[in-house]
């Protein structure tokens, strides 16, 4: 099985659990993961044999915009968009980041990573 990475896209959001998040915003990376075989689209040279990365990046972007409580919520949106949009998907992984989260002091992110 081989892989495609999308990785390290960047956005910002309305995110969180908190009203202060909801409102102000913060900033979010998300990393995608597929499995899937690229035999086909290697030799063809076509796009339509392949697993388009900007319909994924796509993906990932309008479900960036619609504000959610949990990470989770975000990541599991994703990968059923991923799985609908696709044919021959073998596995998915997505990774959300938040950026400096709320938690009392300093951390880099905090991440969710789920895979289907």
């Amino acid at each position: 099985m081989n892989q495609i990475l999308l990785e390290n896209m960047e956005f910002y959001s309305y995110h969180g659990h908190y009203p202060e998040e909801q409102k102000i915003g913060n900033r979010f990376v998300v990393s995608v993961s597929i499995d899937t075989d690229l035999k086909k689209s290697s030799e063809t040279d076509n796009l339509a044999d392949a697993i388009d990365y900007r319909k994924v990046y796509e993906i990932v972007k309008q479900e960036m915009q619609v504000p959610s409580k949990l990470l989770e919520h975000v990541a599991g949106r994703m990968v059923e968009s991923i799985y609908k949009a696709f044919n021959g998907i073998e596995k998915v992984t997505v990774k959300v980041t938040k950026l400096n989260p709320p938690l009392g002091g300093k951390t880099e992110g905090v991440s969710i990573v789920m895979t289907q």
